[in-house]
């Protein structure tokens, strides 16, 4: 169990990143690095509704960056030192960001400056690392300013013959003391269903936190692997001593401390508990957090030229 709890939430915690970096990046993350547009129908600048509109099979570049869409429109306003600050910038239609290897798959992406969101849509949103896929139903949301990272409705992670399954999973960041973002805690909430190619884990609430090294299955935690079955109110695995748990708890629905019960059928795989030891009801203990500190988001400022298939660099 504790390989295959690290497995997954681990398997969330690095796709998911993946969202953040792609969506923040093409928007200037480097003022240095320019953007290039092309598109096979038009490149157009609306001056009276401050927007650029790039048609047909476009490609953004900037970086290792790549936006394809079929449309990008870039919204901006007009700054008072007469540059041209972009606050909003939209991709519609078979859109996939793609860095480093790992993409981004929606119908629609937008990325809203002031707010600080940057939200992925579609029939078949999916973030794919070479290892790992994640899936949502609703949609990706990555708020920057929190440094926290959300996939919402019916959120599915794929690795290799395992898969972990919940509501939604929030990836919390915080910067280091190098400035940069780390994985700070990560939770898949509601109906968290863990499945191995031996056993299947259920709970309510799965976390895993950075600063103590211990993943969690917590709400009416049940543990199935063959005939065998666990059962208590949290599962704990302490990745740094190799030490899974099961705890007793308050029953549902009810008030008093719960017992962990375990059915074993001799013979059958696993039937010594599969390494877990079911202990006593016991209070977890409070991790510290840290907030993560705001992002800066620098002003844009594109330049327009023409070029060979409608080229348009900033």
């Amino acid at each position: 169990m504790k390989q295959f709890i690290l497995m997954s939430l681990f398997a969330v915690c690095f796709a998911l990143p993946v969202m953040a970096q792609q969506q923040t990046m093409p928007v200037n993350p480097n003022k240095n690095e320019p953007m290039e547009i092309t598109a096979d129908q038009t490149l157009e600048w609306h001056r009276d509704e401050q927007k650029y509109i790039a048609r047909g099979n476009v490609i953004a570049k900037q970086g290792d960056v790549q936006i394809f869409c079929d449309t990008l429109t870039a919204d901006y306003r007009e700054t008072a030192e007469s540059s041209q600050d972009i606050y909003k910038l939209t991709a519609e239609g078979n859109v996939r960001i793609i860095s480093q290897g790992n993409t981004a798959t929606g119908d629609l992406a937008v990325y809203e400056v002031d707010k600080g969101l940057a939200v992925m849509t579609g029939n078949n949103l999916s973030l794919r690392s070479p290892d790992q896929t994640v899936t949502a139903r609703d949609r990706f949301e990555y708020h920057v300013a929190q440094g926290q990272l959300k996939a919402l409705g019916g959120m599915k992670v794929l690795r290799g013959e395992d898969t972990l399954e919940a509501d939604q999973g929030v990836a919390q960041f915080a910067e280091d003391n190098t400035g940069k973002r780390q994985l700070q805690q990560m939770e898949a909430i509601g109906n968290v269903v863990i499945t191995t190619p031996t056993e299947v884990l259920r709970g309510q609430r799965g976390i895993y936190k950075s600063n103590s090294n211990i993943a969690e299955l917590i709400g009416d935690v049940t543990i199935t692997r063959g005939q065998n079955i666990l059962e208590g109110e949290r599962a704990e695995v302490n990745l740094a001593t190799n030490v899974s748990k099961m705890h007793g708890g308050a029953s549902r629905g009810g008030s008093g401390a719960g017992r962990v019960r375990g059915v074993f059928y001799p013979g059958s795989e696993g039937a010594a508990g599969d390494g877990i030891q079911p202990v006593p009801q016991s209070t977890p203990q409070a991790q510290p957090y840290a907030a993560p500190q705001p992002l800066q988001q620098p002003a844009v400022q594109p330049q327009i030229e023409t070029s060979p298939r409608g080229m348009l660099t900033r």
